[in-house]
Formats: C-alpha cells, structure tokens, sequence
C-alpha cells in the first residue's frame, strides 16, 4: 500500500511542479526513500516518520531547487539523510555530488544508499566542513536544515569559488540569520518553494559575497 501510495504522489508532485522524470529516476527515488525509512529506525536519519507525507516533505521538498543547480559538481553540505543530495543526484545523473558529513552513521548510510541505486556520481566525505580539502572550490554548495546563514559561510566559506554561491533551503524565511551573516556576504536572491503536499513555507536563499551578481 505505501509503495503504490508513494508511486502516486511522487507522479502527481512532479506533474504539478513541471518536471519531467523517468521512468527509472522515479523508481530510484522511490528506492532511496524505501530505504530511508528503512534506516531512519535505527540510525534517525530524518525527524519524518509518517509514512504519508515522506514523498513531499523528503523527496518534492529537495527537488524543489532543482532549476537553480546549475554547476556541475555540487557540494551538499550537512548531507545527513541524503537530502537533497541523493534526489538530486538521481535527477541530474550527468552532474556530480558530494555529500559531506560528520555523522559516521549517516555517511555509512549514504554509501549504502550509493551502492544499492547505483549512483556513479555521488561521492561521500565523512568528516567536518572546516576539515575539507576539496581539489577545487565549488560553484554551489546546498544545504537543507543545516545551520544557520552565518555558521553556513564561515564554516563552509572557503570551500566556496570566490563568484559561487550557496544554495540555502530554509522553512520561515529567515530574516534574523539574514542580518546576521557577516560583512561579505549576501544574500543574491531569494525563492519561495511550492512543494505539493507540504505544510508551512519553503524558501530557498541563494547566499554569494558581495559583489559577485553572476
């Protein structure tokens, strides 16, 4: 019942938010979130636990920012459950990801998750942000119910490219973390998400130093 439930509101968010998956990127998410509730038993991956609202609240929730990843290599930041990362990873299979976090639990699921679906362009870090060493800096770095706007890029700043940008998902927006990020740093532009099915407010903010209007 769950499964054809899931199939159902994950063909009919994706129709109301126009976009256009395959057949087997749907079967992969809904896989991923099989397994999330799987692991979310005994690991606590995520604070959903009603089987009724996962697909909006976990997977049309991360999708949402779809339109605004344009990079091709993301970094998820604070990736924990794999959201938004792995939706994402599954919609852009052309794109590479990297999902950092510092829960050994959480990673160990993550690669799970990359192993099971097949997920050839999604790389796992467990360590914490200000221990990383990525190659190159990123163009984006995403984050969803992470940290606050100004932990966000003080932590994560110098993984950043000088013209990159964050891509923070928030519920309210969030107008004290706005006023508090340092100076540097502002907030590019800001995005009200419709995600069918969910309660309460989604907004996206799009966080670049000052001065980069790319």
């Amino acid at each position: 019942m769950t499964k054809s439930l899931w199939h159902s509101q994950l063909r009919d968010g994706l129709a109301v938010m126009g976009m256009a998956l395959t057949e087997d990127q749907q079967e992969k998410l809904l896989a991923f979130l099989g397994l999330l509730n799987k692991w979310n038993r005994a690991y606590n991956l995520t604070a959903v636990r009603d089987e009724r609202v996962m697909v909006s609240r976990q997977l049309l929730d991360s999708l949402s920012i779809l339109p605004w990843v344009t990079t091709q290599h993301l970094l998820d930041v604070g990736a924990g459950g794999g959201l938004p990362g792995i939706p994402l990873a599954i919609a852009l299979p052309e794109t590479r990801f990297t999902l950092l976090d510092s829960n050994g639990k959480k990673t160990r699921f993550l690669h799970q998750c990359v192993l099971e679906l097949g997920l050839d362009n999604v790389e796992v870090i467990h360590g914490r942000a200000e221990d990383c060493s990525p190659a190159e800096p990123f163009a984006q770095i995403s984050s969803r119910a992470f940290t606050a706007l100004e932990n966000l890029v003080h932590w994560c700043g110098d993984l950043l490219a000088n013209d990159g940008e964050f891509l923070a998902m928030k519920g309210q927006f969030p107008d004290d973390e706005v006023a508090a990020l340092p100076a540097g740093w502002q907030v590019k532009s800001s995005h009200s998400l419709d995600v069918p099915g969910a309660d309460g407010e989604r907004h996206l903010l799009v966080v670049a130093r000052a001065g980069n209007s790319r």
